[in-house]
């Protein structure tokens, strides 16, 4: 992998971009961070780096693009599975002003927007997100825009509650829209295989909300199997984010709330849901600053403080997210 990656690096060094294909842009991005944390009075701390991303987008021609995406500091969990580390790998075909293709490695089609966040800009996540196994799967996908703003996507890949290889699919149904001048929306439903052949449903909807300076996020997801006895309201997540932006400073807080009831269980006594299981009721909440010292590009500092109701922890982040570019050939 480190040898692939080395002549991929080489390759788009070597190869402007044209109109006939090339590297868009390369870049790197990274964070670090010092942690400090207390369990009960008894206080830790540690400086660490969380993310160290390889970042390639570029075109084969006017209507083929193609993008990689490598968690450089990501360990490979299984010799099975040598792409465990690799978020994006595919391939996008604009076949016609409306129609579009995709096939590879991408983001499991799932709806909201602390889910659809890329990862260097979220410092602490809700359970589902945190206990899902694969946020990103080999699948293909086809997309349709309705009109501006408006696209429906259909989306078959490998379920994300396998570990990224086996055969077992989900199946997604999105529609990203702006119903209003401040409301966006990321809303899909899914049907996902677990690694005994049960399907779950998703019904995921992010809401944005954007009044100049000032933005909202409310997420809800109902989980459920259709072989359980309450459908809806009984398997749920509901999380908020606010950023109040104030020159080069953004005021941030987020917290998030997910219970799934104990009767959850099929015949055999097993979790109709494998991600939050049945008997947990999780709170979290979080706040911070950032603080863009170059404006809003390249470089951030964040201090963040967050917590929740079961590892009872106080955590405390003191860190830096910048990055490096490469090769840059956007107009």
């Amino acid at each position: 992998m480190k040898r692939f990656l080395t002549i991929i690096f080489l390759i788009a060094l070597a190869v402007p971009a044209t109109a006939q294909g090339g590297v868009d842009r390369l870049y790197i991005d990274t964070r670090g961070i010092y942690h400090l944390q207390s369990d009960d009075g008894d206080v830790s701390s540690q400086f660490l780096a969380d993310h160290l991303n390889l970042n390639i987008f570029g075109h084969i021609n006017d209507r083929i693009d193609y993008r990689l995406r490598q968690r450089m500091n990501k360990k490979v969990f299984d010799e099975h599975y040598v792409f465990n580390a690799t978020d994006f790998l595919y391939v996008n075909w604009q076949a016609t002003d409306r129609w579009s293709f995709r096939i590879g490695k991408d983001a499991v089609l799932i709806g909201g927007y602390e889910y659809d966040a890329v990862p260097i800009d979220v410092y602490f996540y809700s359970k589902f997100c945190n206990s899902i196994n694969q946020g990103f799967t080999f699948g293909a996908s086809a997309a349709y825009k309705l009109m501006d703003n408006q696209l429906l996507e259909f989306q078959v890949c490998t379920s994300p509650l396998s570990y990224g290889y086996q055969g077992v699919y989900a199946y997604n149904f999105a529609w990203m829209g702006k119903l209003t001048d401040i409301w966006n929306t990321i809303w899909t439903v899914n049907f996902v295989q677990d690694m005994d052949g049960r399907f779950i449903n998703y019904i995921a909807l992010g809401n944005h909300f954007q009044w100049d300076n000032f933005l909202f996020d409310l997420d809800l997801m109902n989980r459920a199997s259709f072989e359980q006895k309450n459908f809806f309201g009984t398997d749920y997540t509901v999380i908020f984010k606010t950023i109040w932006s104030v020159g080069k400073w953004n005021i941030c807080a987020k917290g998030g709330y997910e219970s799934n009831s104990i009767l959850n269980v099929d015949r055999y006594g097993r979790a109709f849901d494998e991600v939050i299981a049945p008997g947990t009721e999780y709170l979290y909440a979080g706040a911070g600053l950032e603080y863009f010292p170059l404006g809003r590009d390249g470089i951030r500092l964040h201090a963040v403080y967050y917590r929740d109701n079961s590892i009872r922890r106080d955590n405390f982040d003191l860190g830096i997210t910048w990055r490096i570019d490469i090769i840059d050939h956007r107009q």
